[in-house]
């Protein structure tokens, strides 16, 4: 078949259009998840109201200082966390060429939660308070922050390494991550031995991942990172594609690998930093969601990336909602919930692997 100068072909056309479909549904899934998500809790504010609230036209002062200083700042914060987990997730997989590859899977989390207790224990980054509601309050976050990133990037350059030596082959990830796992808990469990009472109790209760204790300022924060983060992922997306057809193809087409690798790396590492150093481990929402999307757009980067992001917002908003709600009027961890629902994924990656 021929196509005139300047001419699309009608089969890439609809191919697009069934992919920006498909973002433009889970933008507004996402925007419905979060509308839902403030409405719900000990003290139910009807939807609408939830919207006229955010539009400045709330009737109640009550419901106001509610969704303004409780939950919206949560509900942003999943999202945020949610989009920097995955994005951090699919850039591991695409590079490492690796589908179990994840911050968490790869033991990178872990060690940025070694980094930012070591931080909060040792360097007085953080006041210990004796609520429970807000165990650990972080006073100097860009020091929790580039704690927990020399920690992440520790990590991953044994990753890295052990890549190269061995090839970045499932089970070898796996084995790796398992161990690095095993040694920055080692590390933080170090920390507790040493700590006092109350310390300890905060550090403990700080490794359970929990969207609800960032401030605004900590939004803010998370949210540039895990915004330029996301540009730089997509604007390398083609050298992304390349890679996932295979290294030596990526050469042929003057895609630099080592560099490419090396870089989206730190990236991700960055990411998992901050969004670890401020929320504490959340677990698998990296690994399941980038395998979610391309059930349903498939592998090409150019909307793997951005799907995922959404992806990420959802399932942790929905995660976060159904902790809020399951043992009410208790709420519960988001991470207790992801890691119950990321273990069999995680199984059935590794099943399908050797099926194959």
């Amino acid at each position: 078949m021929h196509f005139a100068d300047g001419e699309i072909p009608l089969d890439y056309l609809g191919y697009v259009r069934r992919k920006g479909l498909w973002l433009v549904g889970g933008l507004i899934l996402l925007a419905l998840t979060g509308v839902y998500s403030i409405s719900v809790g000990a003290v139910a504010i009807p939807p609408i109201e939830v919207l006229q609230t955010l539009l400045g036209q709330g009737v109640s002062d009550k419901w106001d200082a509610i969704v303004w200083n409780v939950r919206l700042p949560q509900t942003l914060t999943a999202v945020v966390a949610g989009a920097g987990l995955s994005v951090a997730g699919v850039a591991m997989q695409s590079i490492l060429r690796n589908p179990l590859a994840s911050p968490f899977t790869l033991g990178i989390s872990n060690a940025g939660a070694f980094g930012a207790a070591l931080a909060i224990v040792i360097f007085s980054a953080g006041t210990m308070q004796s609520s429970v509601a807000d165990a650990v309050t972080v006073t100097n976050p860009y020091l929790v922050t580039g704690s927990a990133f020399v920690s992440c990037l520790a990590a991953t350059a044994v990753i890295l390494l052990i890549s190269h030596v061995r090839g970045a082959s499932p089970e070898v990830m796996v084995l790796a991550g398992v161990a690095l796992s095993s040694l920055f808990t080692a590390g933080t469990m170090f920390l507790q031995y040493f700590s006092n009472d109350a310390q300890l109790a905060a550090v403990v209760f700080w490794t359970f991942g929990d969207v609800g204790r960032a401030t605004w300022a900590q939004l803010a924060l998370m949210a540039v990172i895990v915004g330029v983060s996301t540009a730089f992922f997509i604007a390398n997306r083609w050298d992304y594609n390349a890679i996932d057809a295979g290294d030596e193809t990526a050469k042929g087409l003057g895609v630099s690998v080592e560099r490419v690798r090396l870089v989206g790396m730190v990236v991700a590492a960055l990411v998992t930093a901050v969004i670890v150093s401020f929320l504490g481990v959340i677990g698998f929402v990296g690994l399941a969601c980038p395998h979610m999307v391309r059930r349903l757009i498939g592998d090409d980067q150019r909307y793997l990336i951005p799907g995922s992001c959404l992806m990420g917002g959802i399932l942790l908003l929905a995660s976060d909602t159904v902790a809020r709600l399951i043992i009410a009027p208790y709420v519960l961890p988001v991470a207790v919930l992801t890691s119950f629902m990321g273990a069999p994924v995680f199984l059935y990656l590794i099943l399908r692997g050797y099926r194959r």
